[in-house]
């Protein structure tokens, strides 16, 4: 990899916002001098956000990412699909607008796959605008899962220094509890200090969450911190794995935030989503784990009801620019954290 990373910037949901803050983000020099970015899908729509926005950068569609130059004042988008930007009528559900940004997604797959480019950011897409169009994936995670082949692929939300590892997402409450097991906490354990370790933590702290409130209370309100949790916590500490808990989840987040814990695996969805918004909403971005390639996104949706009107806020697309331009350079996750020594008085 050359010392300016390739990245892919998917524009999302034509109809949506994805273009305008993909656009927003690369009028930031300072992400532009770290990495080689450029746009995936329509340049149309590009150039209709670019106006938007009042963009003076020269648009250069390109037919291949080894086309990309990088060059100051320039806007380069890789075409994909012939699509025209009237086709996509703004904050609206749509056949095309759910096909192109469909296409978009697998082609962005495909080029980290083949190796072509570093890592990709993917603008937000729109499902029920996925469904319209016939596609049976249910969002990003799924298409990439698909195309790789993987097995366990996980969603980590990170906001500044709060990062949290979900053992699963989207599963009613009692699918998640039920989730909760000795095997699926240590894969989960398992898969964060891989990724971790690749992405340039030399020993990562990982805080577990408990399931139950104040973790149990040694089994008087649960018992999956005694029976699921604390065992394989202990199976993973025995690996070599800084791993800790289960801590009571009204303790892990603050002790994470405060440099006690690199990352916290969350027992579901809505235990770590919480903590992560509520600590920063706007900043907030996702990671995958379990992908061959680096993937990270927005953390939020198409705002079909703002699209078009110039007024996005392009922070979390900022935010997960800079997250893959770390994790291509193995520089770890965070500009402000110093994540990468474990001390002694806070390692497990």
């Amino acid at each position: 990899m050359s010392e300016r990373p390739l990245i892919a910037i998917t524009l999302g949901d034509p109809a949506g916002i994805g273009p305008e803050v993909a656009v927003k983000a690369l009028e930031r020099e300072d992400l532009r001098s770290e990495a080689r970015l450029f746009l995936l899908g329509s340049p149309t729509s590009a150039a209709a956000a670019m106006r938007l926005v009042g963009s003076t950068r020269e648009l250069r569609p390109v037919r291949n990412p080894g086309d990309v130059r990088g060059e100051a004042g320039t806007t380069e988008v890789l075409v994909v699909g012939g699509f025209r930007e009237d086709y996509f009528a703004m904050g609206e559900h749509s056949v095309v607008a759910g096909e192109a940004s469909h296409l978009w997604v697998e082609a962005a797959a495909r080029l980290a796959l083949a190796g072509e480019v570093d890592a990709i950011v993917t603008a937000p897409i729109n499902k029920e605008s996925w469904q319209l169009a016939g596609s049976s994936d249910t969002g990003h995670q799924e298409v990439f899962k698909r195309l790789s082949g993987s097995g366990h692929v996980a969603t980590m939300l990170i906001s500044g220094n709060l990062r949290c590892m979900h053992l699963s997402t989207h599963k009613t409450l009692a699918e998640a509890c039920a989730y909760v097991t000795r095997e699926n906490v240590l894969e989960a354990i398992r898969l964060t200090d891989r990724h971790f370790r690749d992405w340039g933590f030399a020993e990562p702290r990982i805080g577990v969450a408990a399931l139950n409130p104040h973790a149990g209370d040694g089994g008087l309100i649960g018992t999956e911190e005694l029976t699921e949790i604390g065992p394989a916590v202990e199976d993973a500490r025995a690996e070599g794995i800084a791993a800790a808990g289960p801590v009571p989840a009204d303790s892990v987040f603050p002790q994470a935030i405060a440099g006690q814990y690199d990352v916290v695996v969350v027992m579901y969805h809505d235990q770590g989503h919480i903590a992560i918004k509520v600590h920063g909403f706007e900043e907030s971005i996702s990671v995958n784990l379990g992908l061959p390639f680096i993937r990270t996104s927005v953390d939020h949706g198409t705002a079909f009801d703002i699209a078009g009107k110039g007024v996005a806020d392009e922070t979390s697309m900022v935010e997960a620019i800079t997250t893959a331009i770390r994790l291509a350079k193995r520089q770890g996750l965070s500009r402000t954290a110093e994540p990468f020594k474990p001390t002694g008085d806070s390692a497990p």
